[in-house]
């Protein structure tokens, strides 16, 4: 793949590229007719799995179907929908008022239990001698919004990860439809949910769709997409939280873009200021390459004040050694800080 894929980021020390990381991006412009790919590096049309970057997809039913509004859901709740999140206790608080108001609870999740990632909350969980639960995945705010979802329909609240679940199925659809191709091939993911194959090129489309809802989509789509994102930039401590590249470059972004990162250095970026959506995979799925490109790439293409100590952080991440003194760091390839529109 490297034979195709450019280099995209580096890590050096003392002036020796020491690691090279290549891969693709695509972007789409969703206020065009057909949403077509407008610049691209590398092989967008090669399928890929999106894992937790196309959280926002998975989330579509949720509101499409009324569930949210059944269930009284806030921004805050839709935003943990969209959520890769770090396990903290108000991460976990908030899944379990979710999964308490609808009358189900921990226990009826599928998603497994995970480790905090949130060190503050792992460190008081040891102090304590409490177990982590399911509330604690990554996922759990996905898979309430899957139950909620699954609840709100009249569908089945066990099994509801299962490729053939109604809810599942209503997943598939709307990823297909926002995409543009079709949907069949799956993975299962790391909390036990089906994971759509699509085009890196149909993940940007997806992505730009949802950039560009007010002219791109219709009725409850519309209307989904755009509360979603909406509900992300609103609130990016719960679509990761503290010391994480989504909060923290939409936080620096002031609102104007929605950030996803998903495992093995897949991400997206919805700008719907210009009605683009943005997809980029590192081919070696290494994750601190993938958010120093992706920043490169909203910072190349104006989305992102590079100053920004938040953006900085992931544009040129610093190595220390274990004296804590700096020794090296990370940086976009020109392909990526030279990257235009055309």
């Amino acid at each position: 793949m490297n034979e195709v894929n450019p280099a995209l980021a580096t890590r050096s020390r003392a002036g020796f590229v020491e690691r090279v990381h290549h891969g693709r991006v695509a972007v789409v412009d969703g206020r065009a007719a057909g949403a077509p790919l407008v610049a691209a590096l590398g092989d967008a049309k090669a399928r890929m799995l999106p894992r937790s970057s196309c959280k926002i997809l998975q989330a579509l039913p949720l509101v499409e179907s009324g569930a949210a509004d059944a269930a009284g859901l806030t921004p805050r709740h839709l935003a943990l929908a969209g959520a890769s999140h770090q396990g903290s206790d108000a991460h976990a608080a908030l899944a379990a008022e979710w999964l308490g108001s609808i009358g189900l609870s921990e226990a009826d999740l599928e998603c497994g239990p995970q480790e905090p990632g949130d060190r503050e909350t792992r460190e008081r969980m040891i102090r304590a001698g409490e177990a982590p639960s399911q509330l604690h995945n990554n996922c759990s705010g996905k898979h309430s919004g899957f139950l909620c979802c699954a609840k709100h329909t009249g569908a089945a609240t066990e099994g509801y990860v299962l490729p053939d679940h109604p809810v599942q199925r209503a997943v598939a659809l709307a990823t297909a439809e926002m995409a543009g191709e079709e949907v069949s091939d799956f993975a299962v993911d790391g909390c036990a949910a089906p994971n759509f194959a699509l085009s890196l090129e149909g993940l940007a489309r997806a992505a730009a769709r949802v950039a560009a809802a007010e002219t791109a989509l219709s009725g409850a789509r519309r209307a989904a997409a755009i509360r979603l994102r909406e509900a992300m930039a609103l609130h990016p401590f719960e679509v990761a939280g503290e010391g994480r590249a989504c909060t923290d470059i939409m936080r620096a972004a002031k609102g104007r873009l929605m950030v996803k990162t998903g495992a093995e250095g897949a991400f997206i970026a919805i700008w719907p200021e210009r009605g683009l959506g943005l997809a980029l995979k590192i081919d070696d799925g290494n994750g601190a390459a993938a958010e120093c490109a992706l920043t490169g790439l909203l910072v190349a293409l104006g989305a992102l004040d590079g100053a920004d100590p938040a953006a900085a952080r992931y544009l040129a991440p610093v190595e220390t050694n274990r004296r804590g003194i700096v020794c090296g760091g990370g940086a976009p390839t020109a392909a990526i800080s030279g990257f235009t529109l055309g």
